[in-house]
């Protein structure tokens, strides 16, 4: 019996909860490894992750079995819990309630880490309002602006 193999891909983006910039340097290293382990421990992978004080870029590695939107639950979901319970100042922490996926083949899988490891860099020329409307554009994905924010 022949077995099922894939490797796909996702480049996410979700934010904070009307972008709050709760996600100090320090608590991002703690929180990313983190996240690294909720994926491990749900058969999936993050490849890599960065992002600034009010949103995160993770590149997914998931099984044909796992929906990008239960992953995306997954690591909201974990993430916001071990939040609550290890910074008792960030009590009010939460995650935008939507996120947006891309899907990257393999051919740009190292273009997309090198986007994704210079957020800080590419933040101090473009807010994230302006790089979530570009993303959108350029994976052509029609949005009402209502909707975005």
């Amino acid at each position: 019996m022949s077995d099922t193999f894939s490797k796909l891909f996702f480049h996410v983006v979700f934010s904070t909860k009307e972008r709050i910039k709760f996600l100090k340097p320090d608590l991002r290293v703690r929180l990313f490894e983190y996240m690294g382990g909720i994926a491990k421990n749900n058969n999936f992978q993050t490849v890599f992750t960065n992002g600034i004080d009010d949103h995160l870029h993770t590149l997914l590695l998931l099984k044909p079995n796992m929906a990008v939107s239960k992953a995306v639950q997954l690591l909201k979901g974990g993430s916001s819990k071990w939040i609550h319970d290890n910074f008792s100042d960030l009590k009010m922490f939460t995650w935008q309630s939507g996120f947006c996926a891309f899907s990257v083949s393999h051919s740009q899988v190292e273009k997309v880490i090198e986007y994704i490891s210079k957020q800080e860099e590419h933040h101090k020329k473009m807010d994230f309002k302006d790089e979530y409307k570009k993303l959108l554009k350029i994976n052509n994905i029609d949005y009402k602006e209502q909707y975005l924010f």
